[in-house]
């Protein structure tokens, strides 16, 4: 079965303060890359956010990297070509789909392209909104 792990998950499998930290990183855990995948722009997603959190919870660069390359050991990476990003921004637009939002719809999009069975978030409602055809897939850890 493929996964796919929004960027959501993975911030919470490495925030021990988040009420889903232990679902997060068991099911991280768990992972392989030949099974589960992520977006590419999570990498940076995940970085951003780890190294921005206030004081005490931040991680200096050096420690952030660190942590993106364990999530790159668990998982493949899965990039849009600027043909589907496009796509996915018109669709998107097309919907009225703008803000934030976004971003969910290009990491579906991910998710579609990878063939994922199962889409691991913490924005499920958010998910289930933007693919409806998706949403039995669409799951929290």
């Amino acid at each position: 079965m493929k996964h796919f792990l929004d960027t959501s998950v993975l911030i919470a499998a490495f925030l021990e303060s988040n009420a889903k930290h232990r679902e997060c990183k068991a099911l991280l855990g768990k992972m392989r890359p030949e099974v589960a995948a992520c977006s590419s722009h999570t990498l940076a997603e995940l970085y951003s956010v780890i190294t921005r959190l206030p004081h005490p919870l931040r991680l200096r660069p050096e420690e952030g990297i660190l942590v993106t390359g364990e999530v790159c050991e668990r998982l493949s990476t899965v990039a849009l070509s600027e043909k589907e990003y496009l796509h996915t921004l018109k669709t998107a637009a097309e919907a009225g789909v703008g803000g934030g939002r976004v971003y969910d719809a290009l990491l579906l999009a991910c998710a579609r392209k990878c063939g994922a069975e199962k889409i691991h978030t913490l924005n499920l409602r958010h998910f289930q909104a933007l693919a409806p055809d998706l949403a039995e897939r669409i799951v929290m850890p």
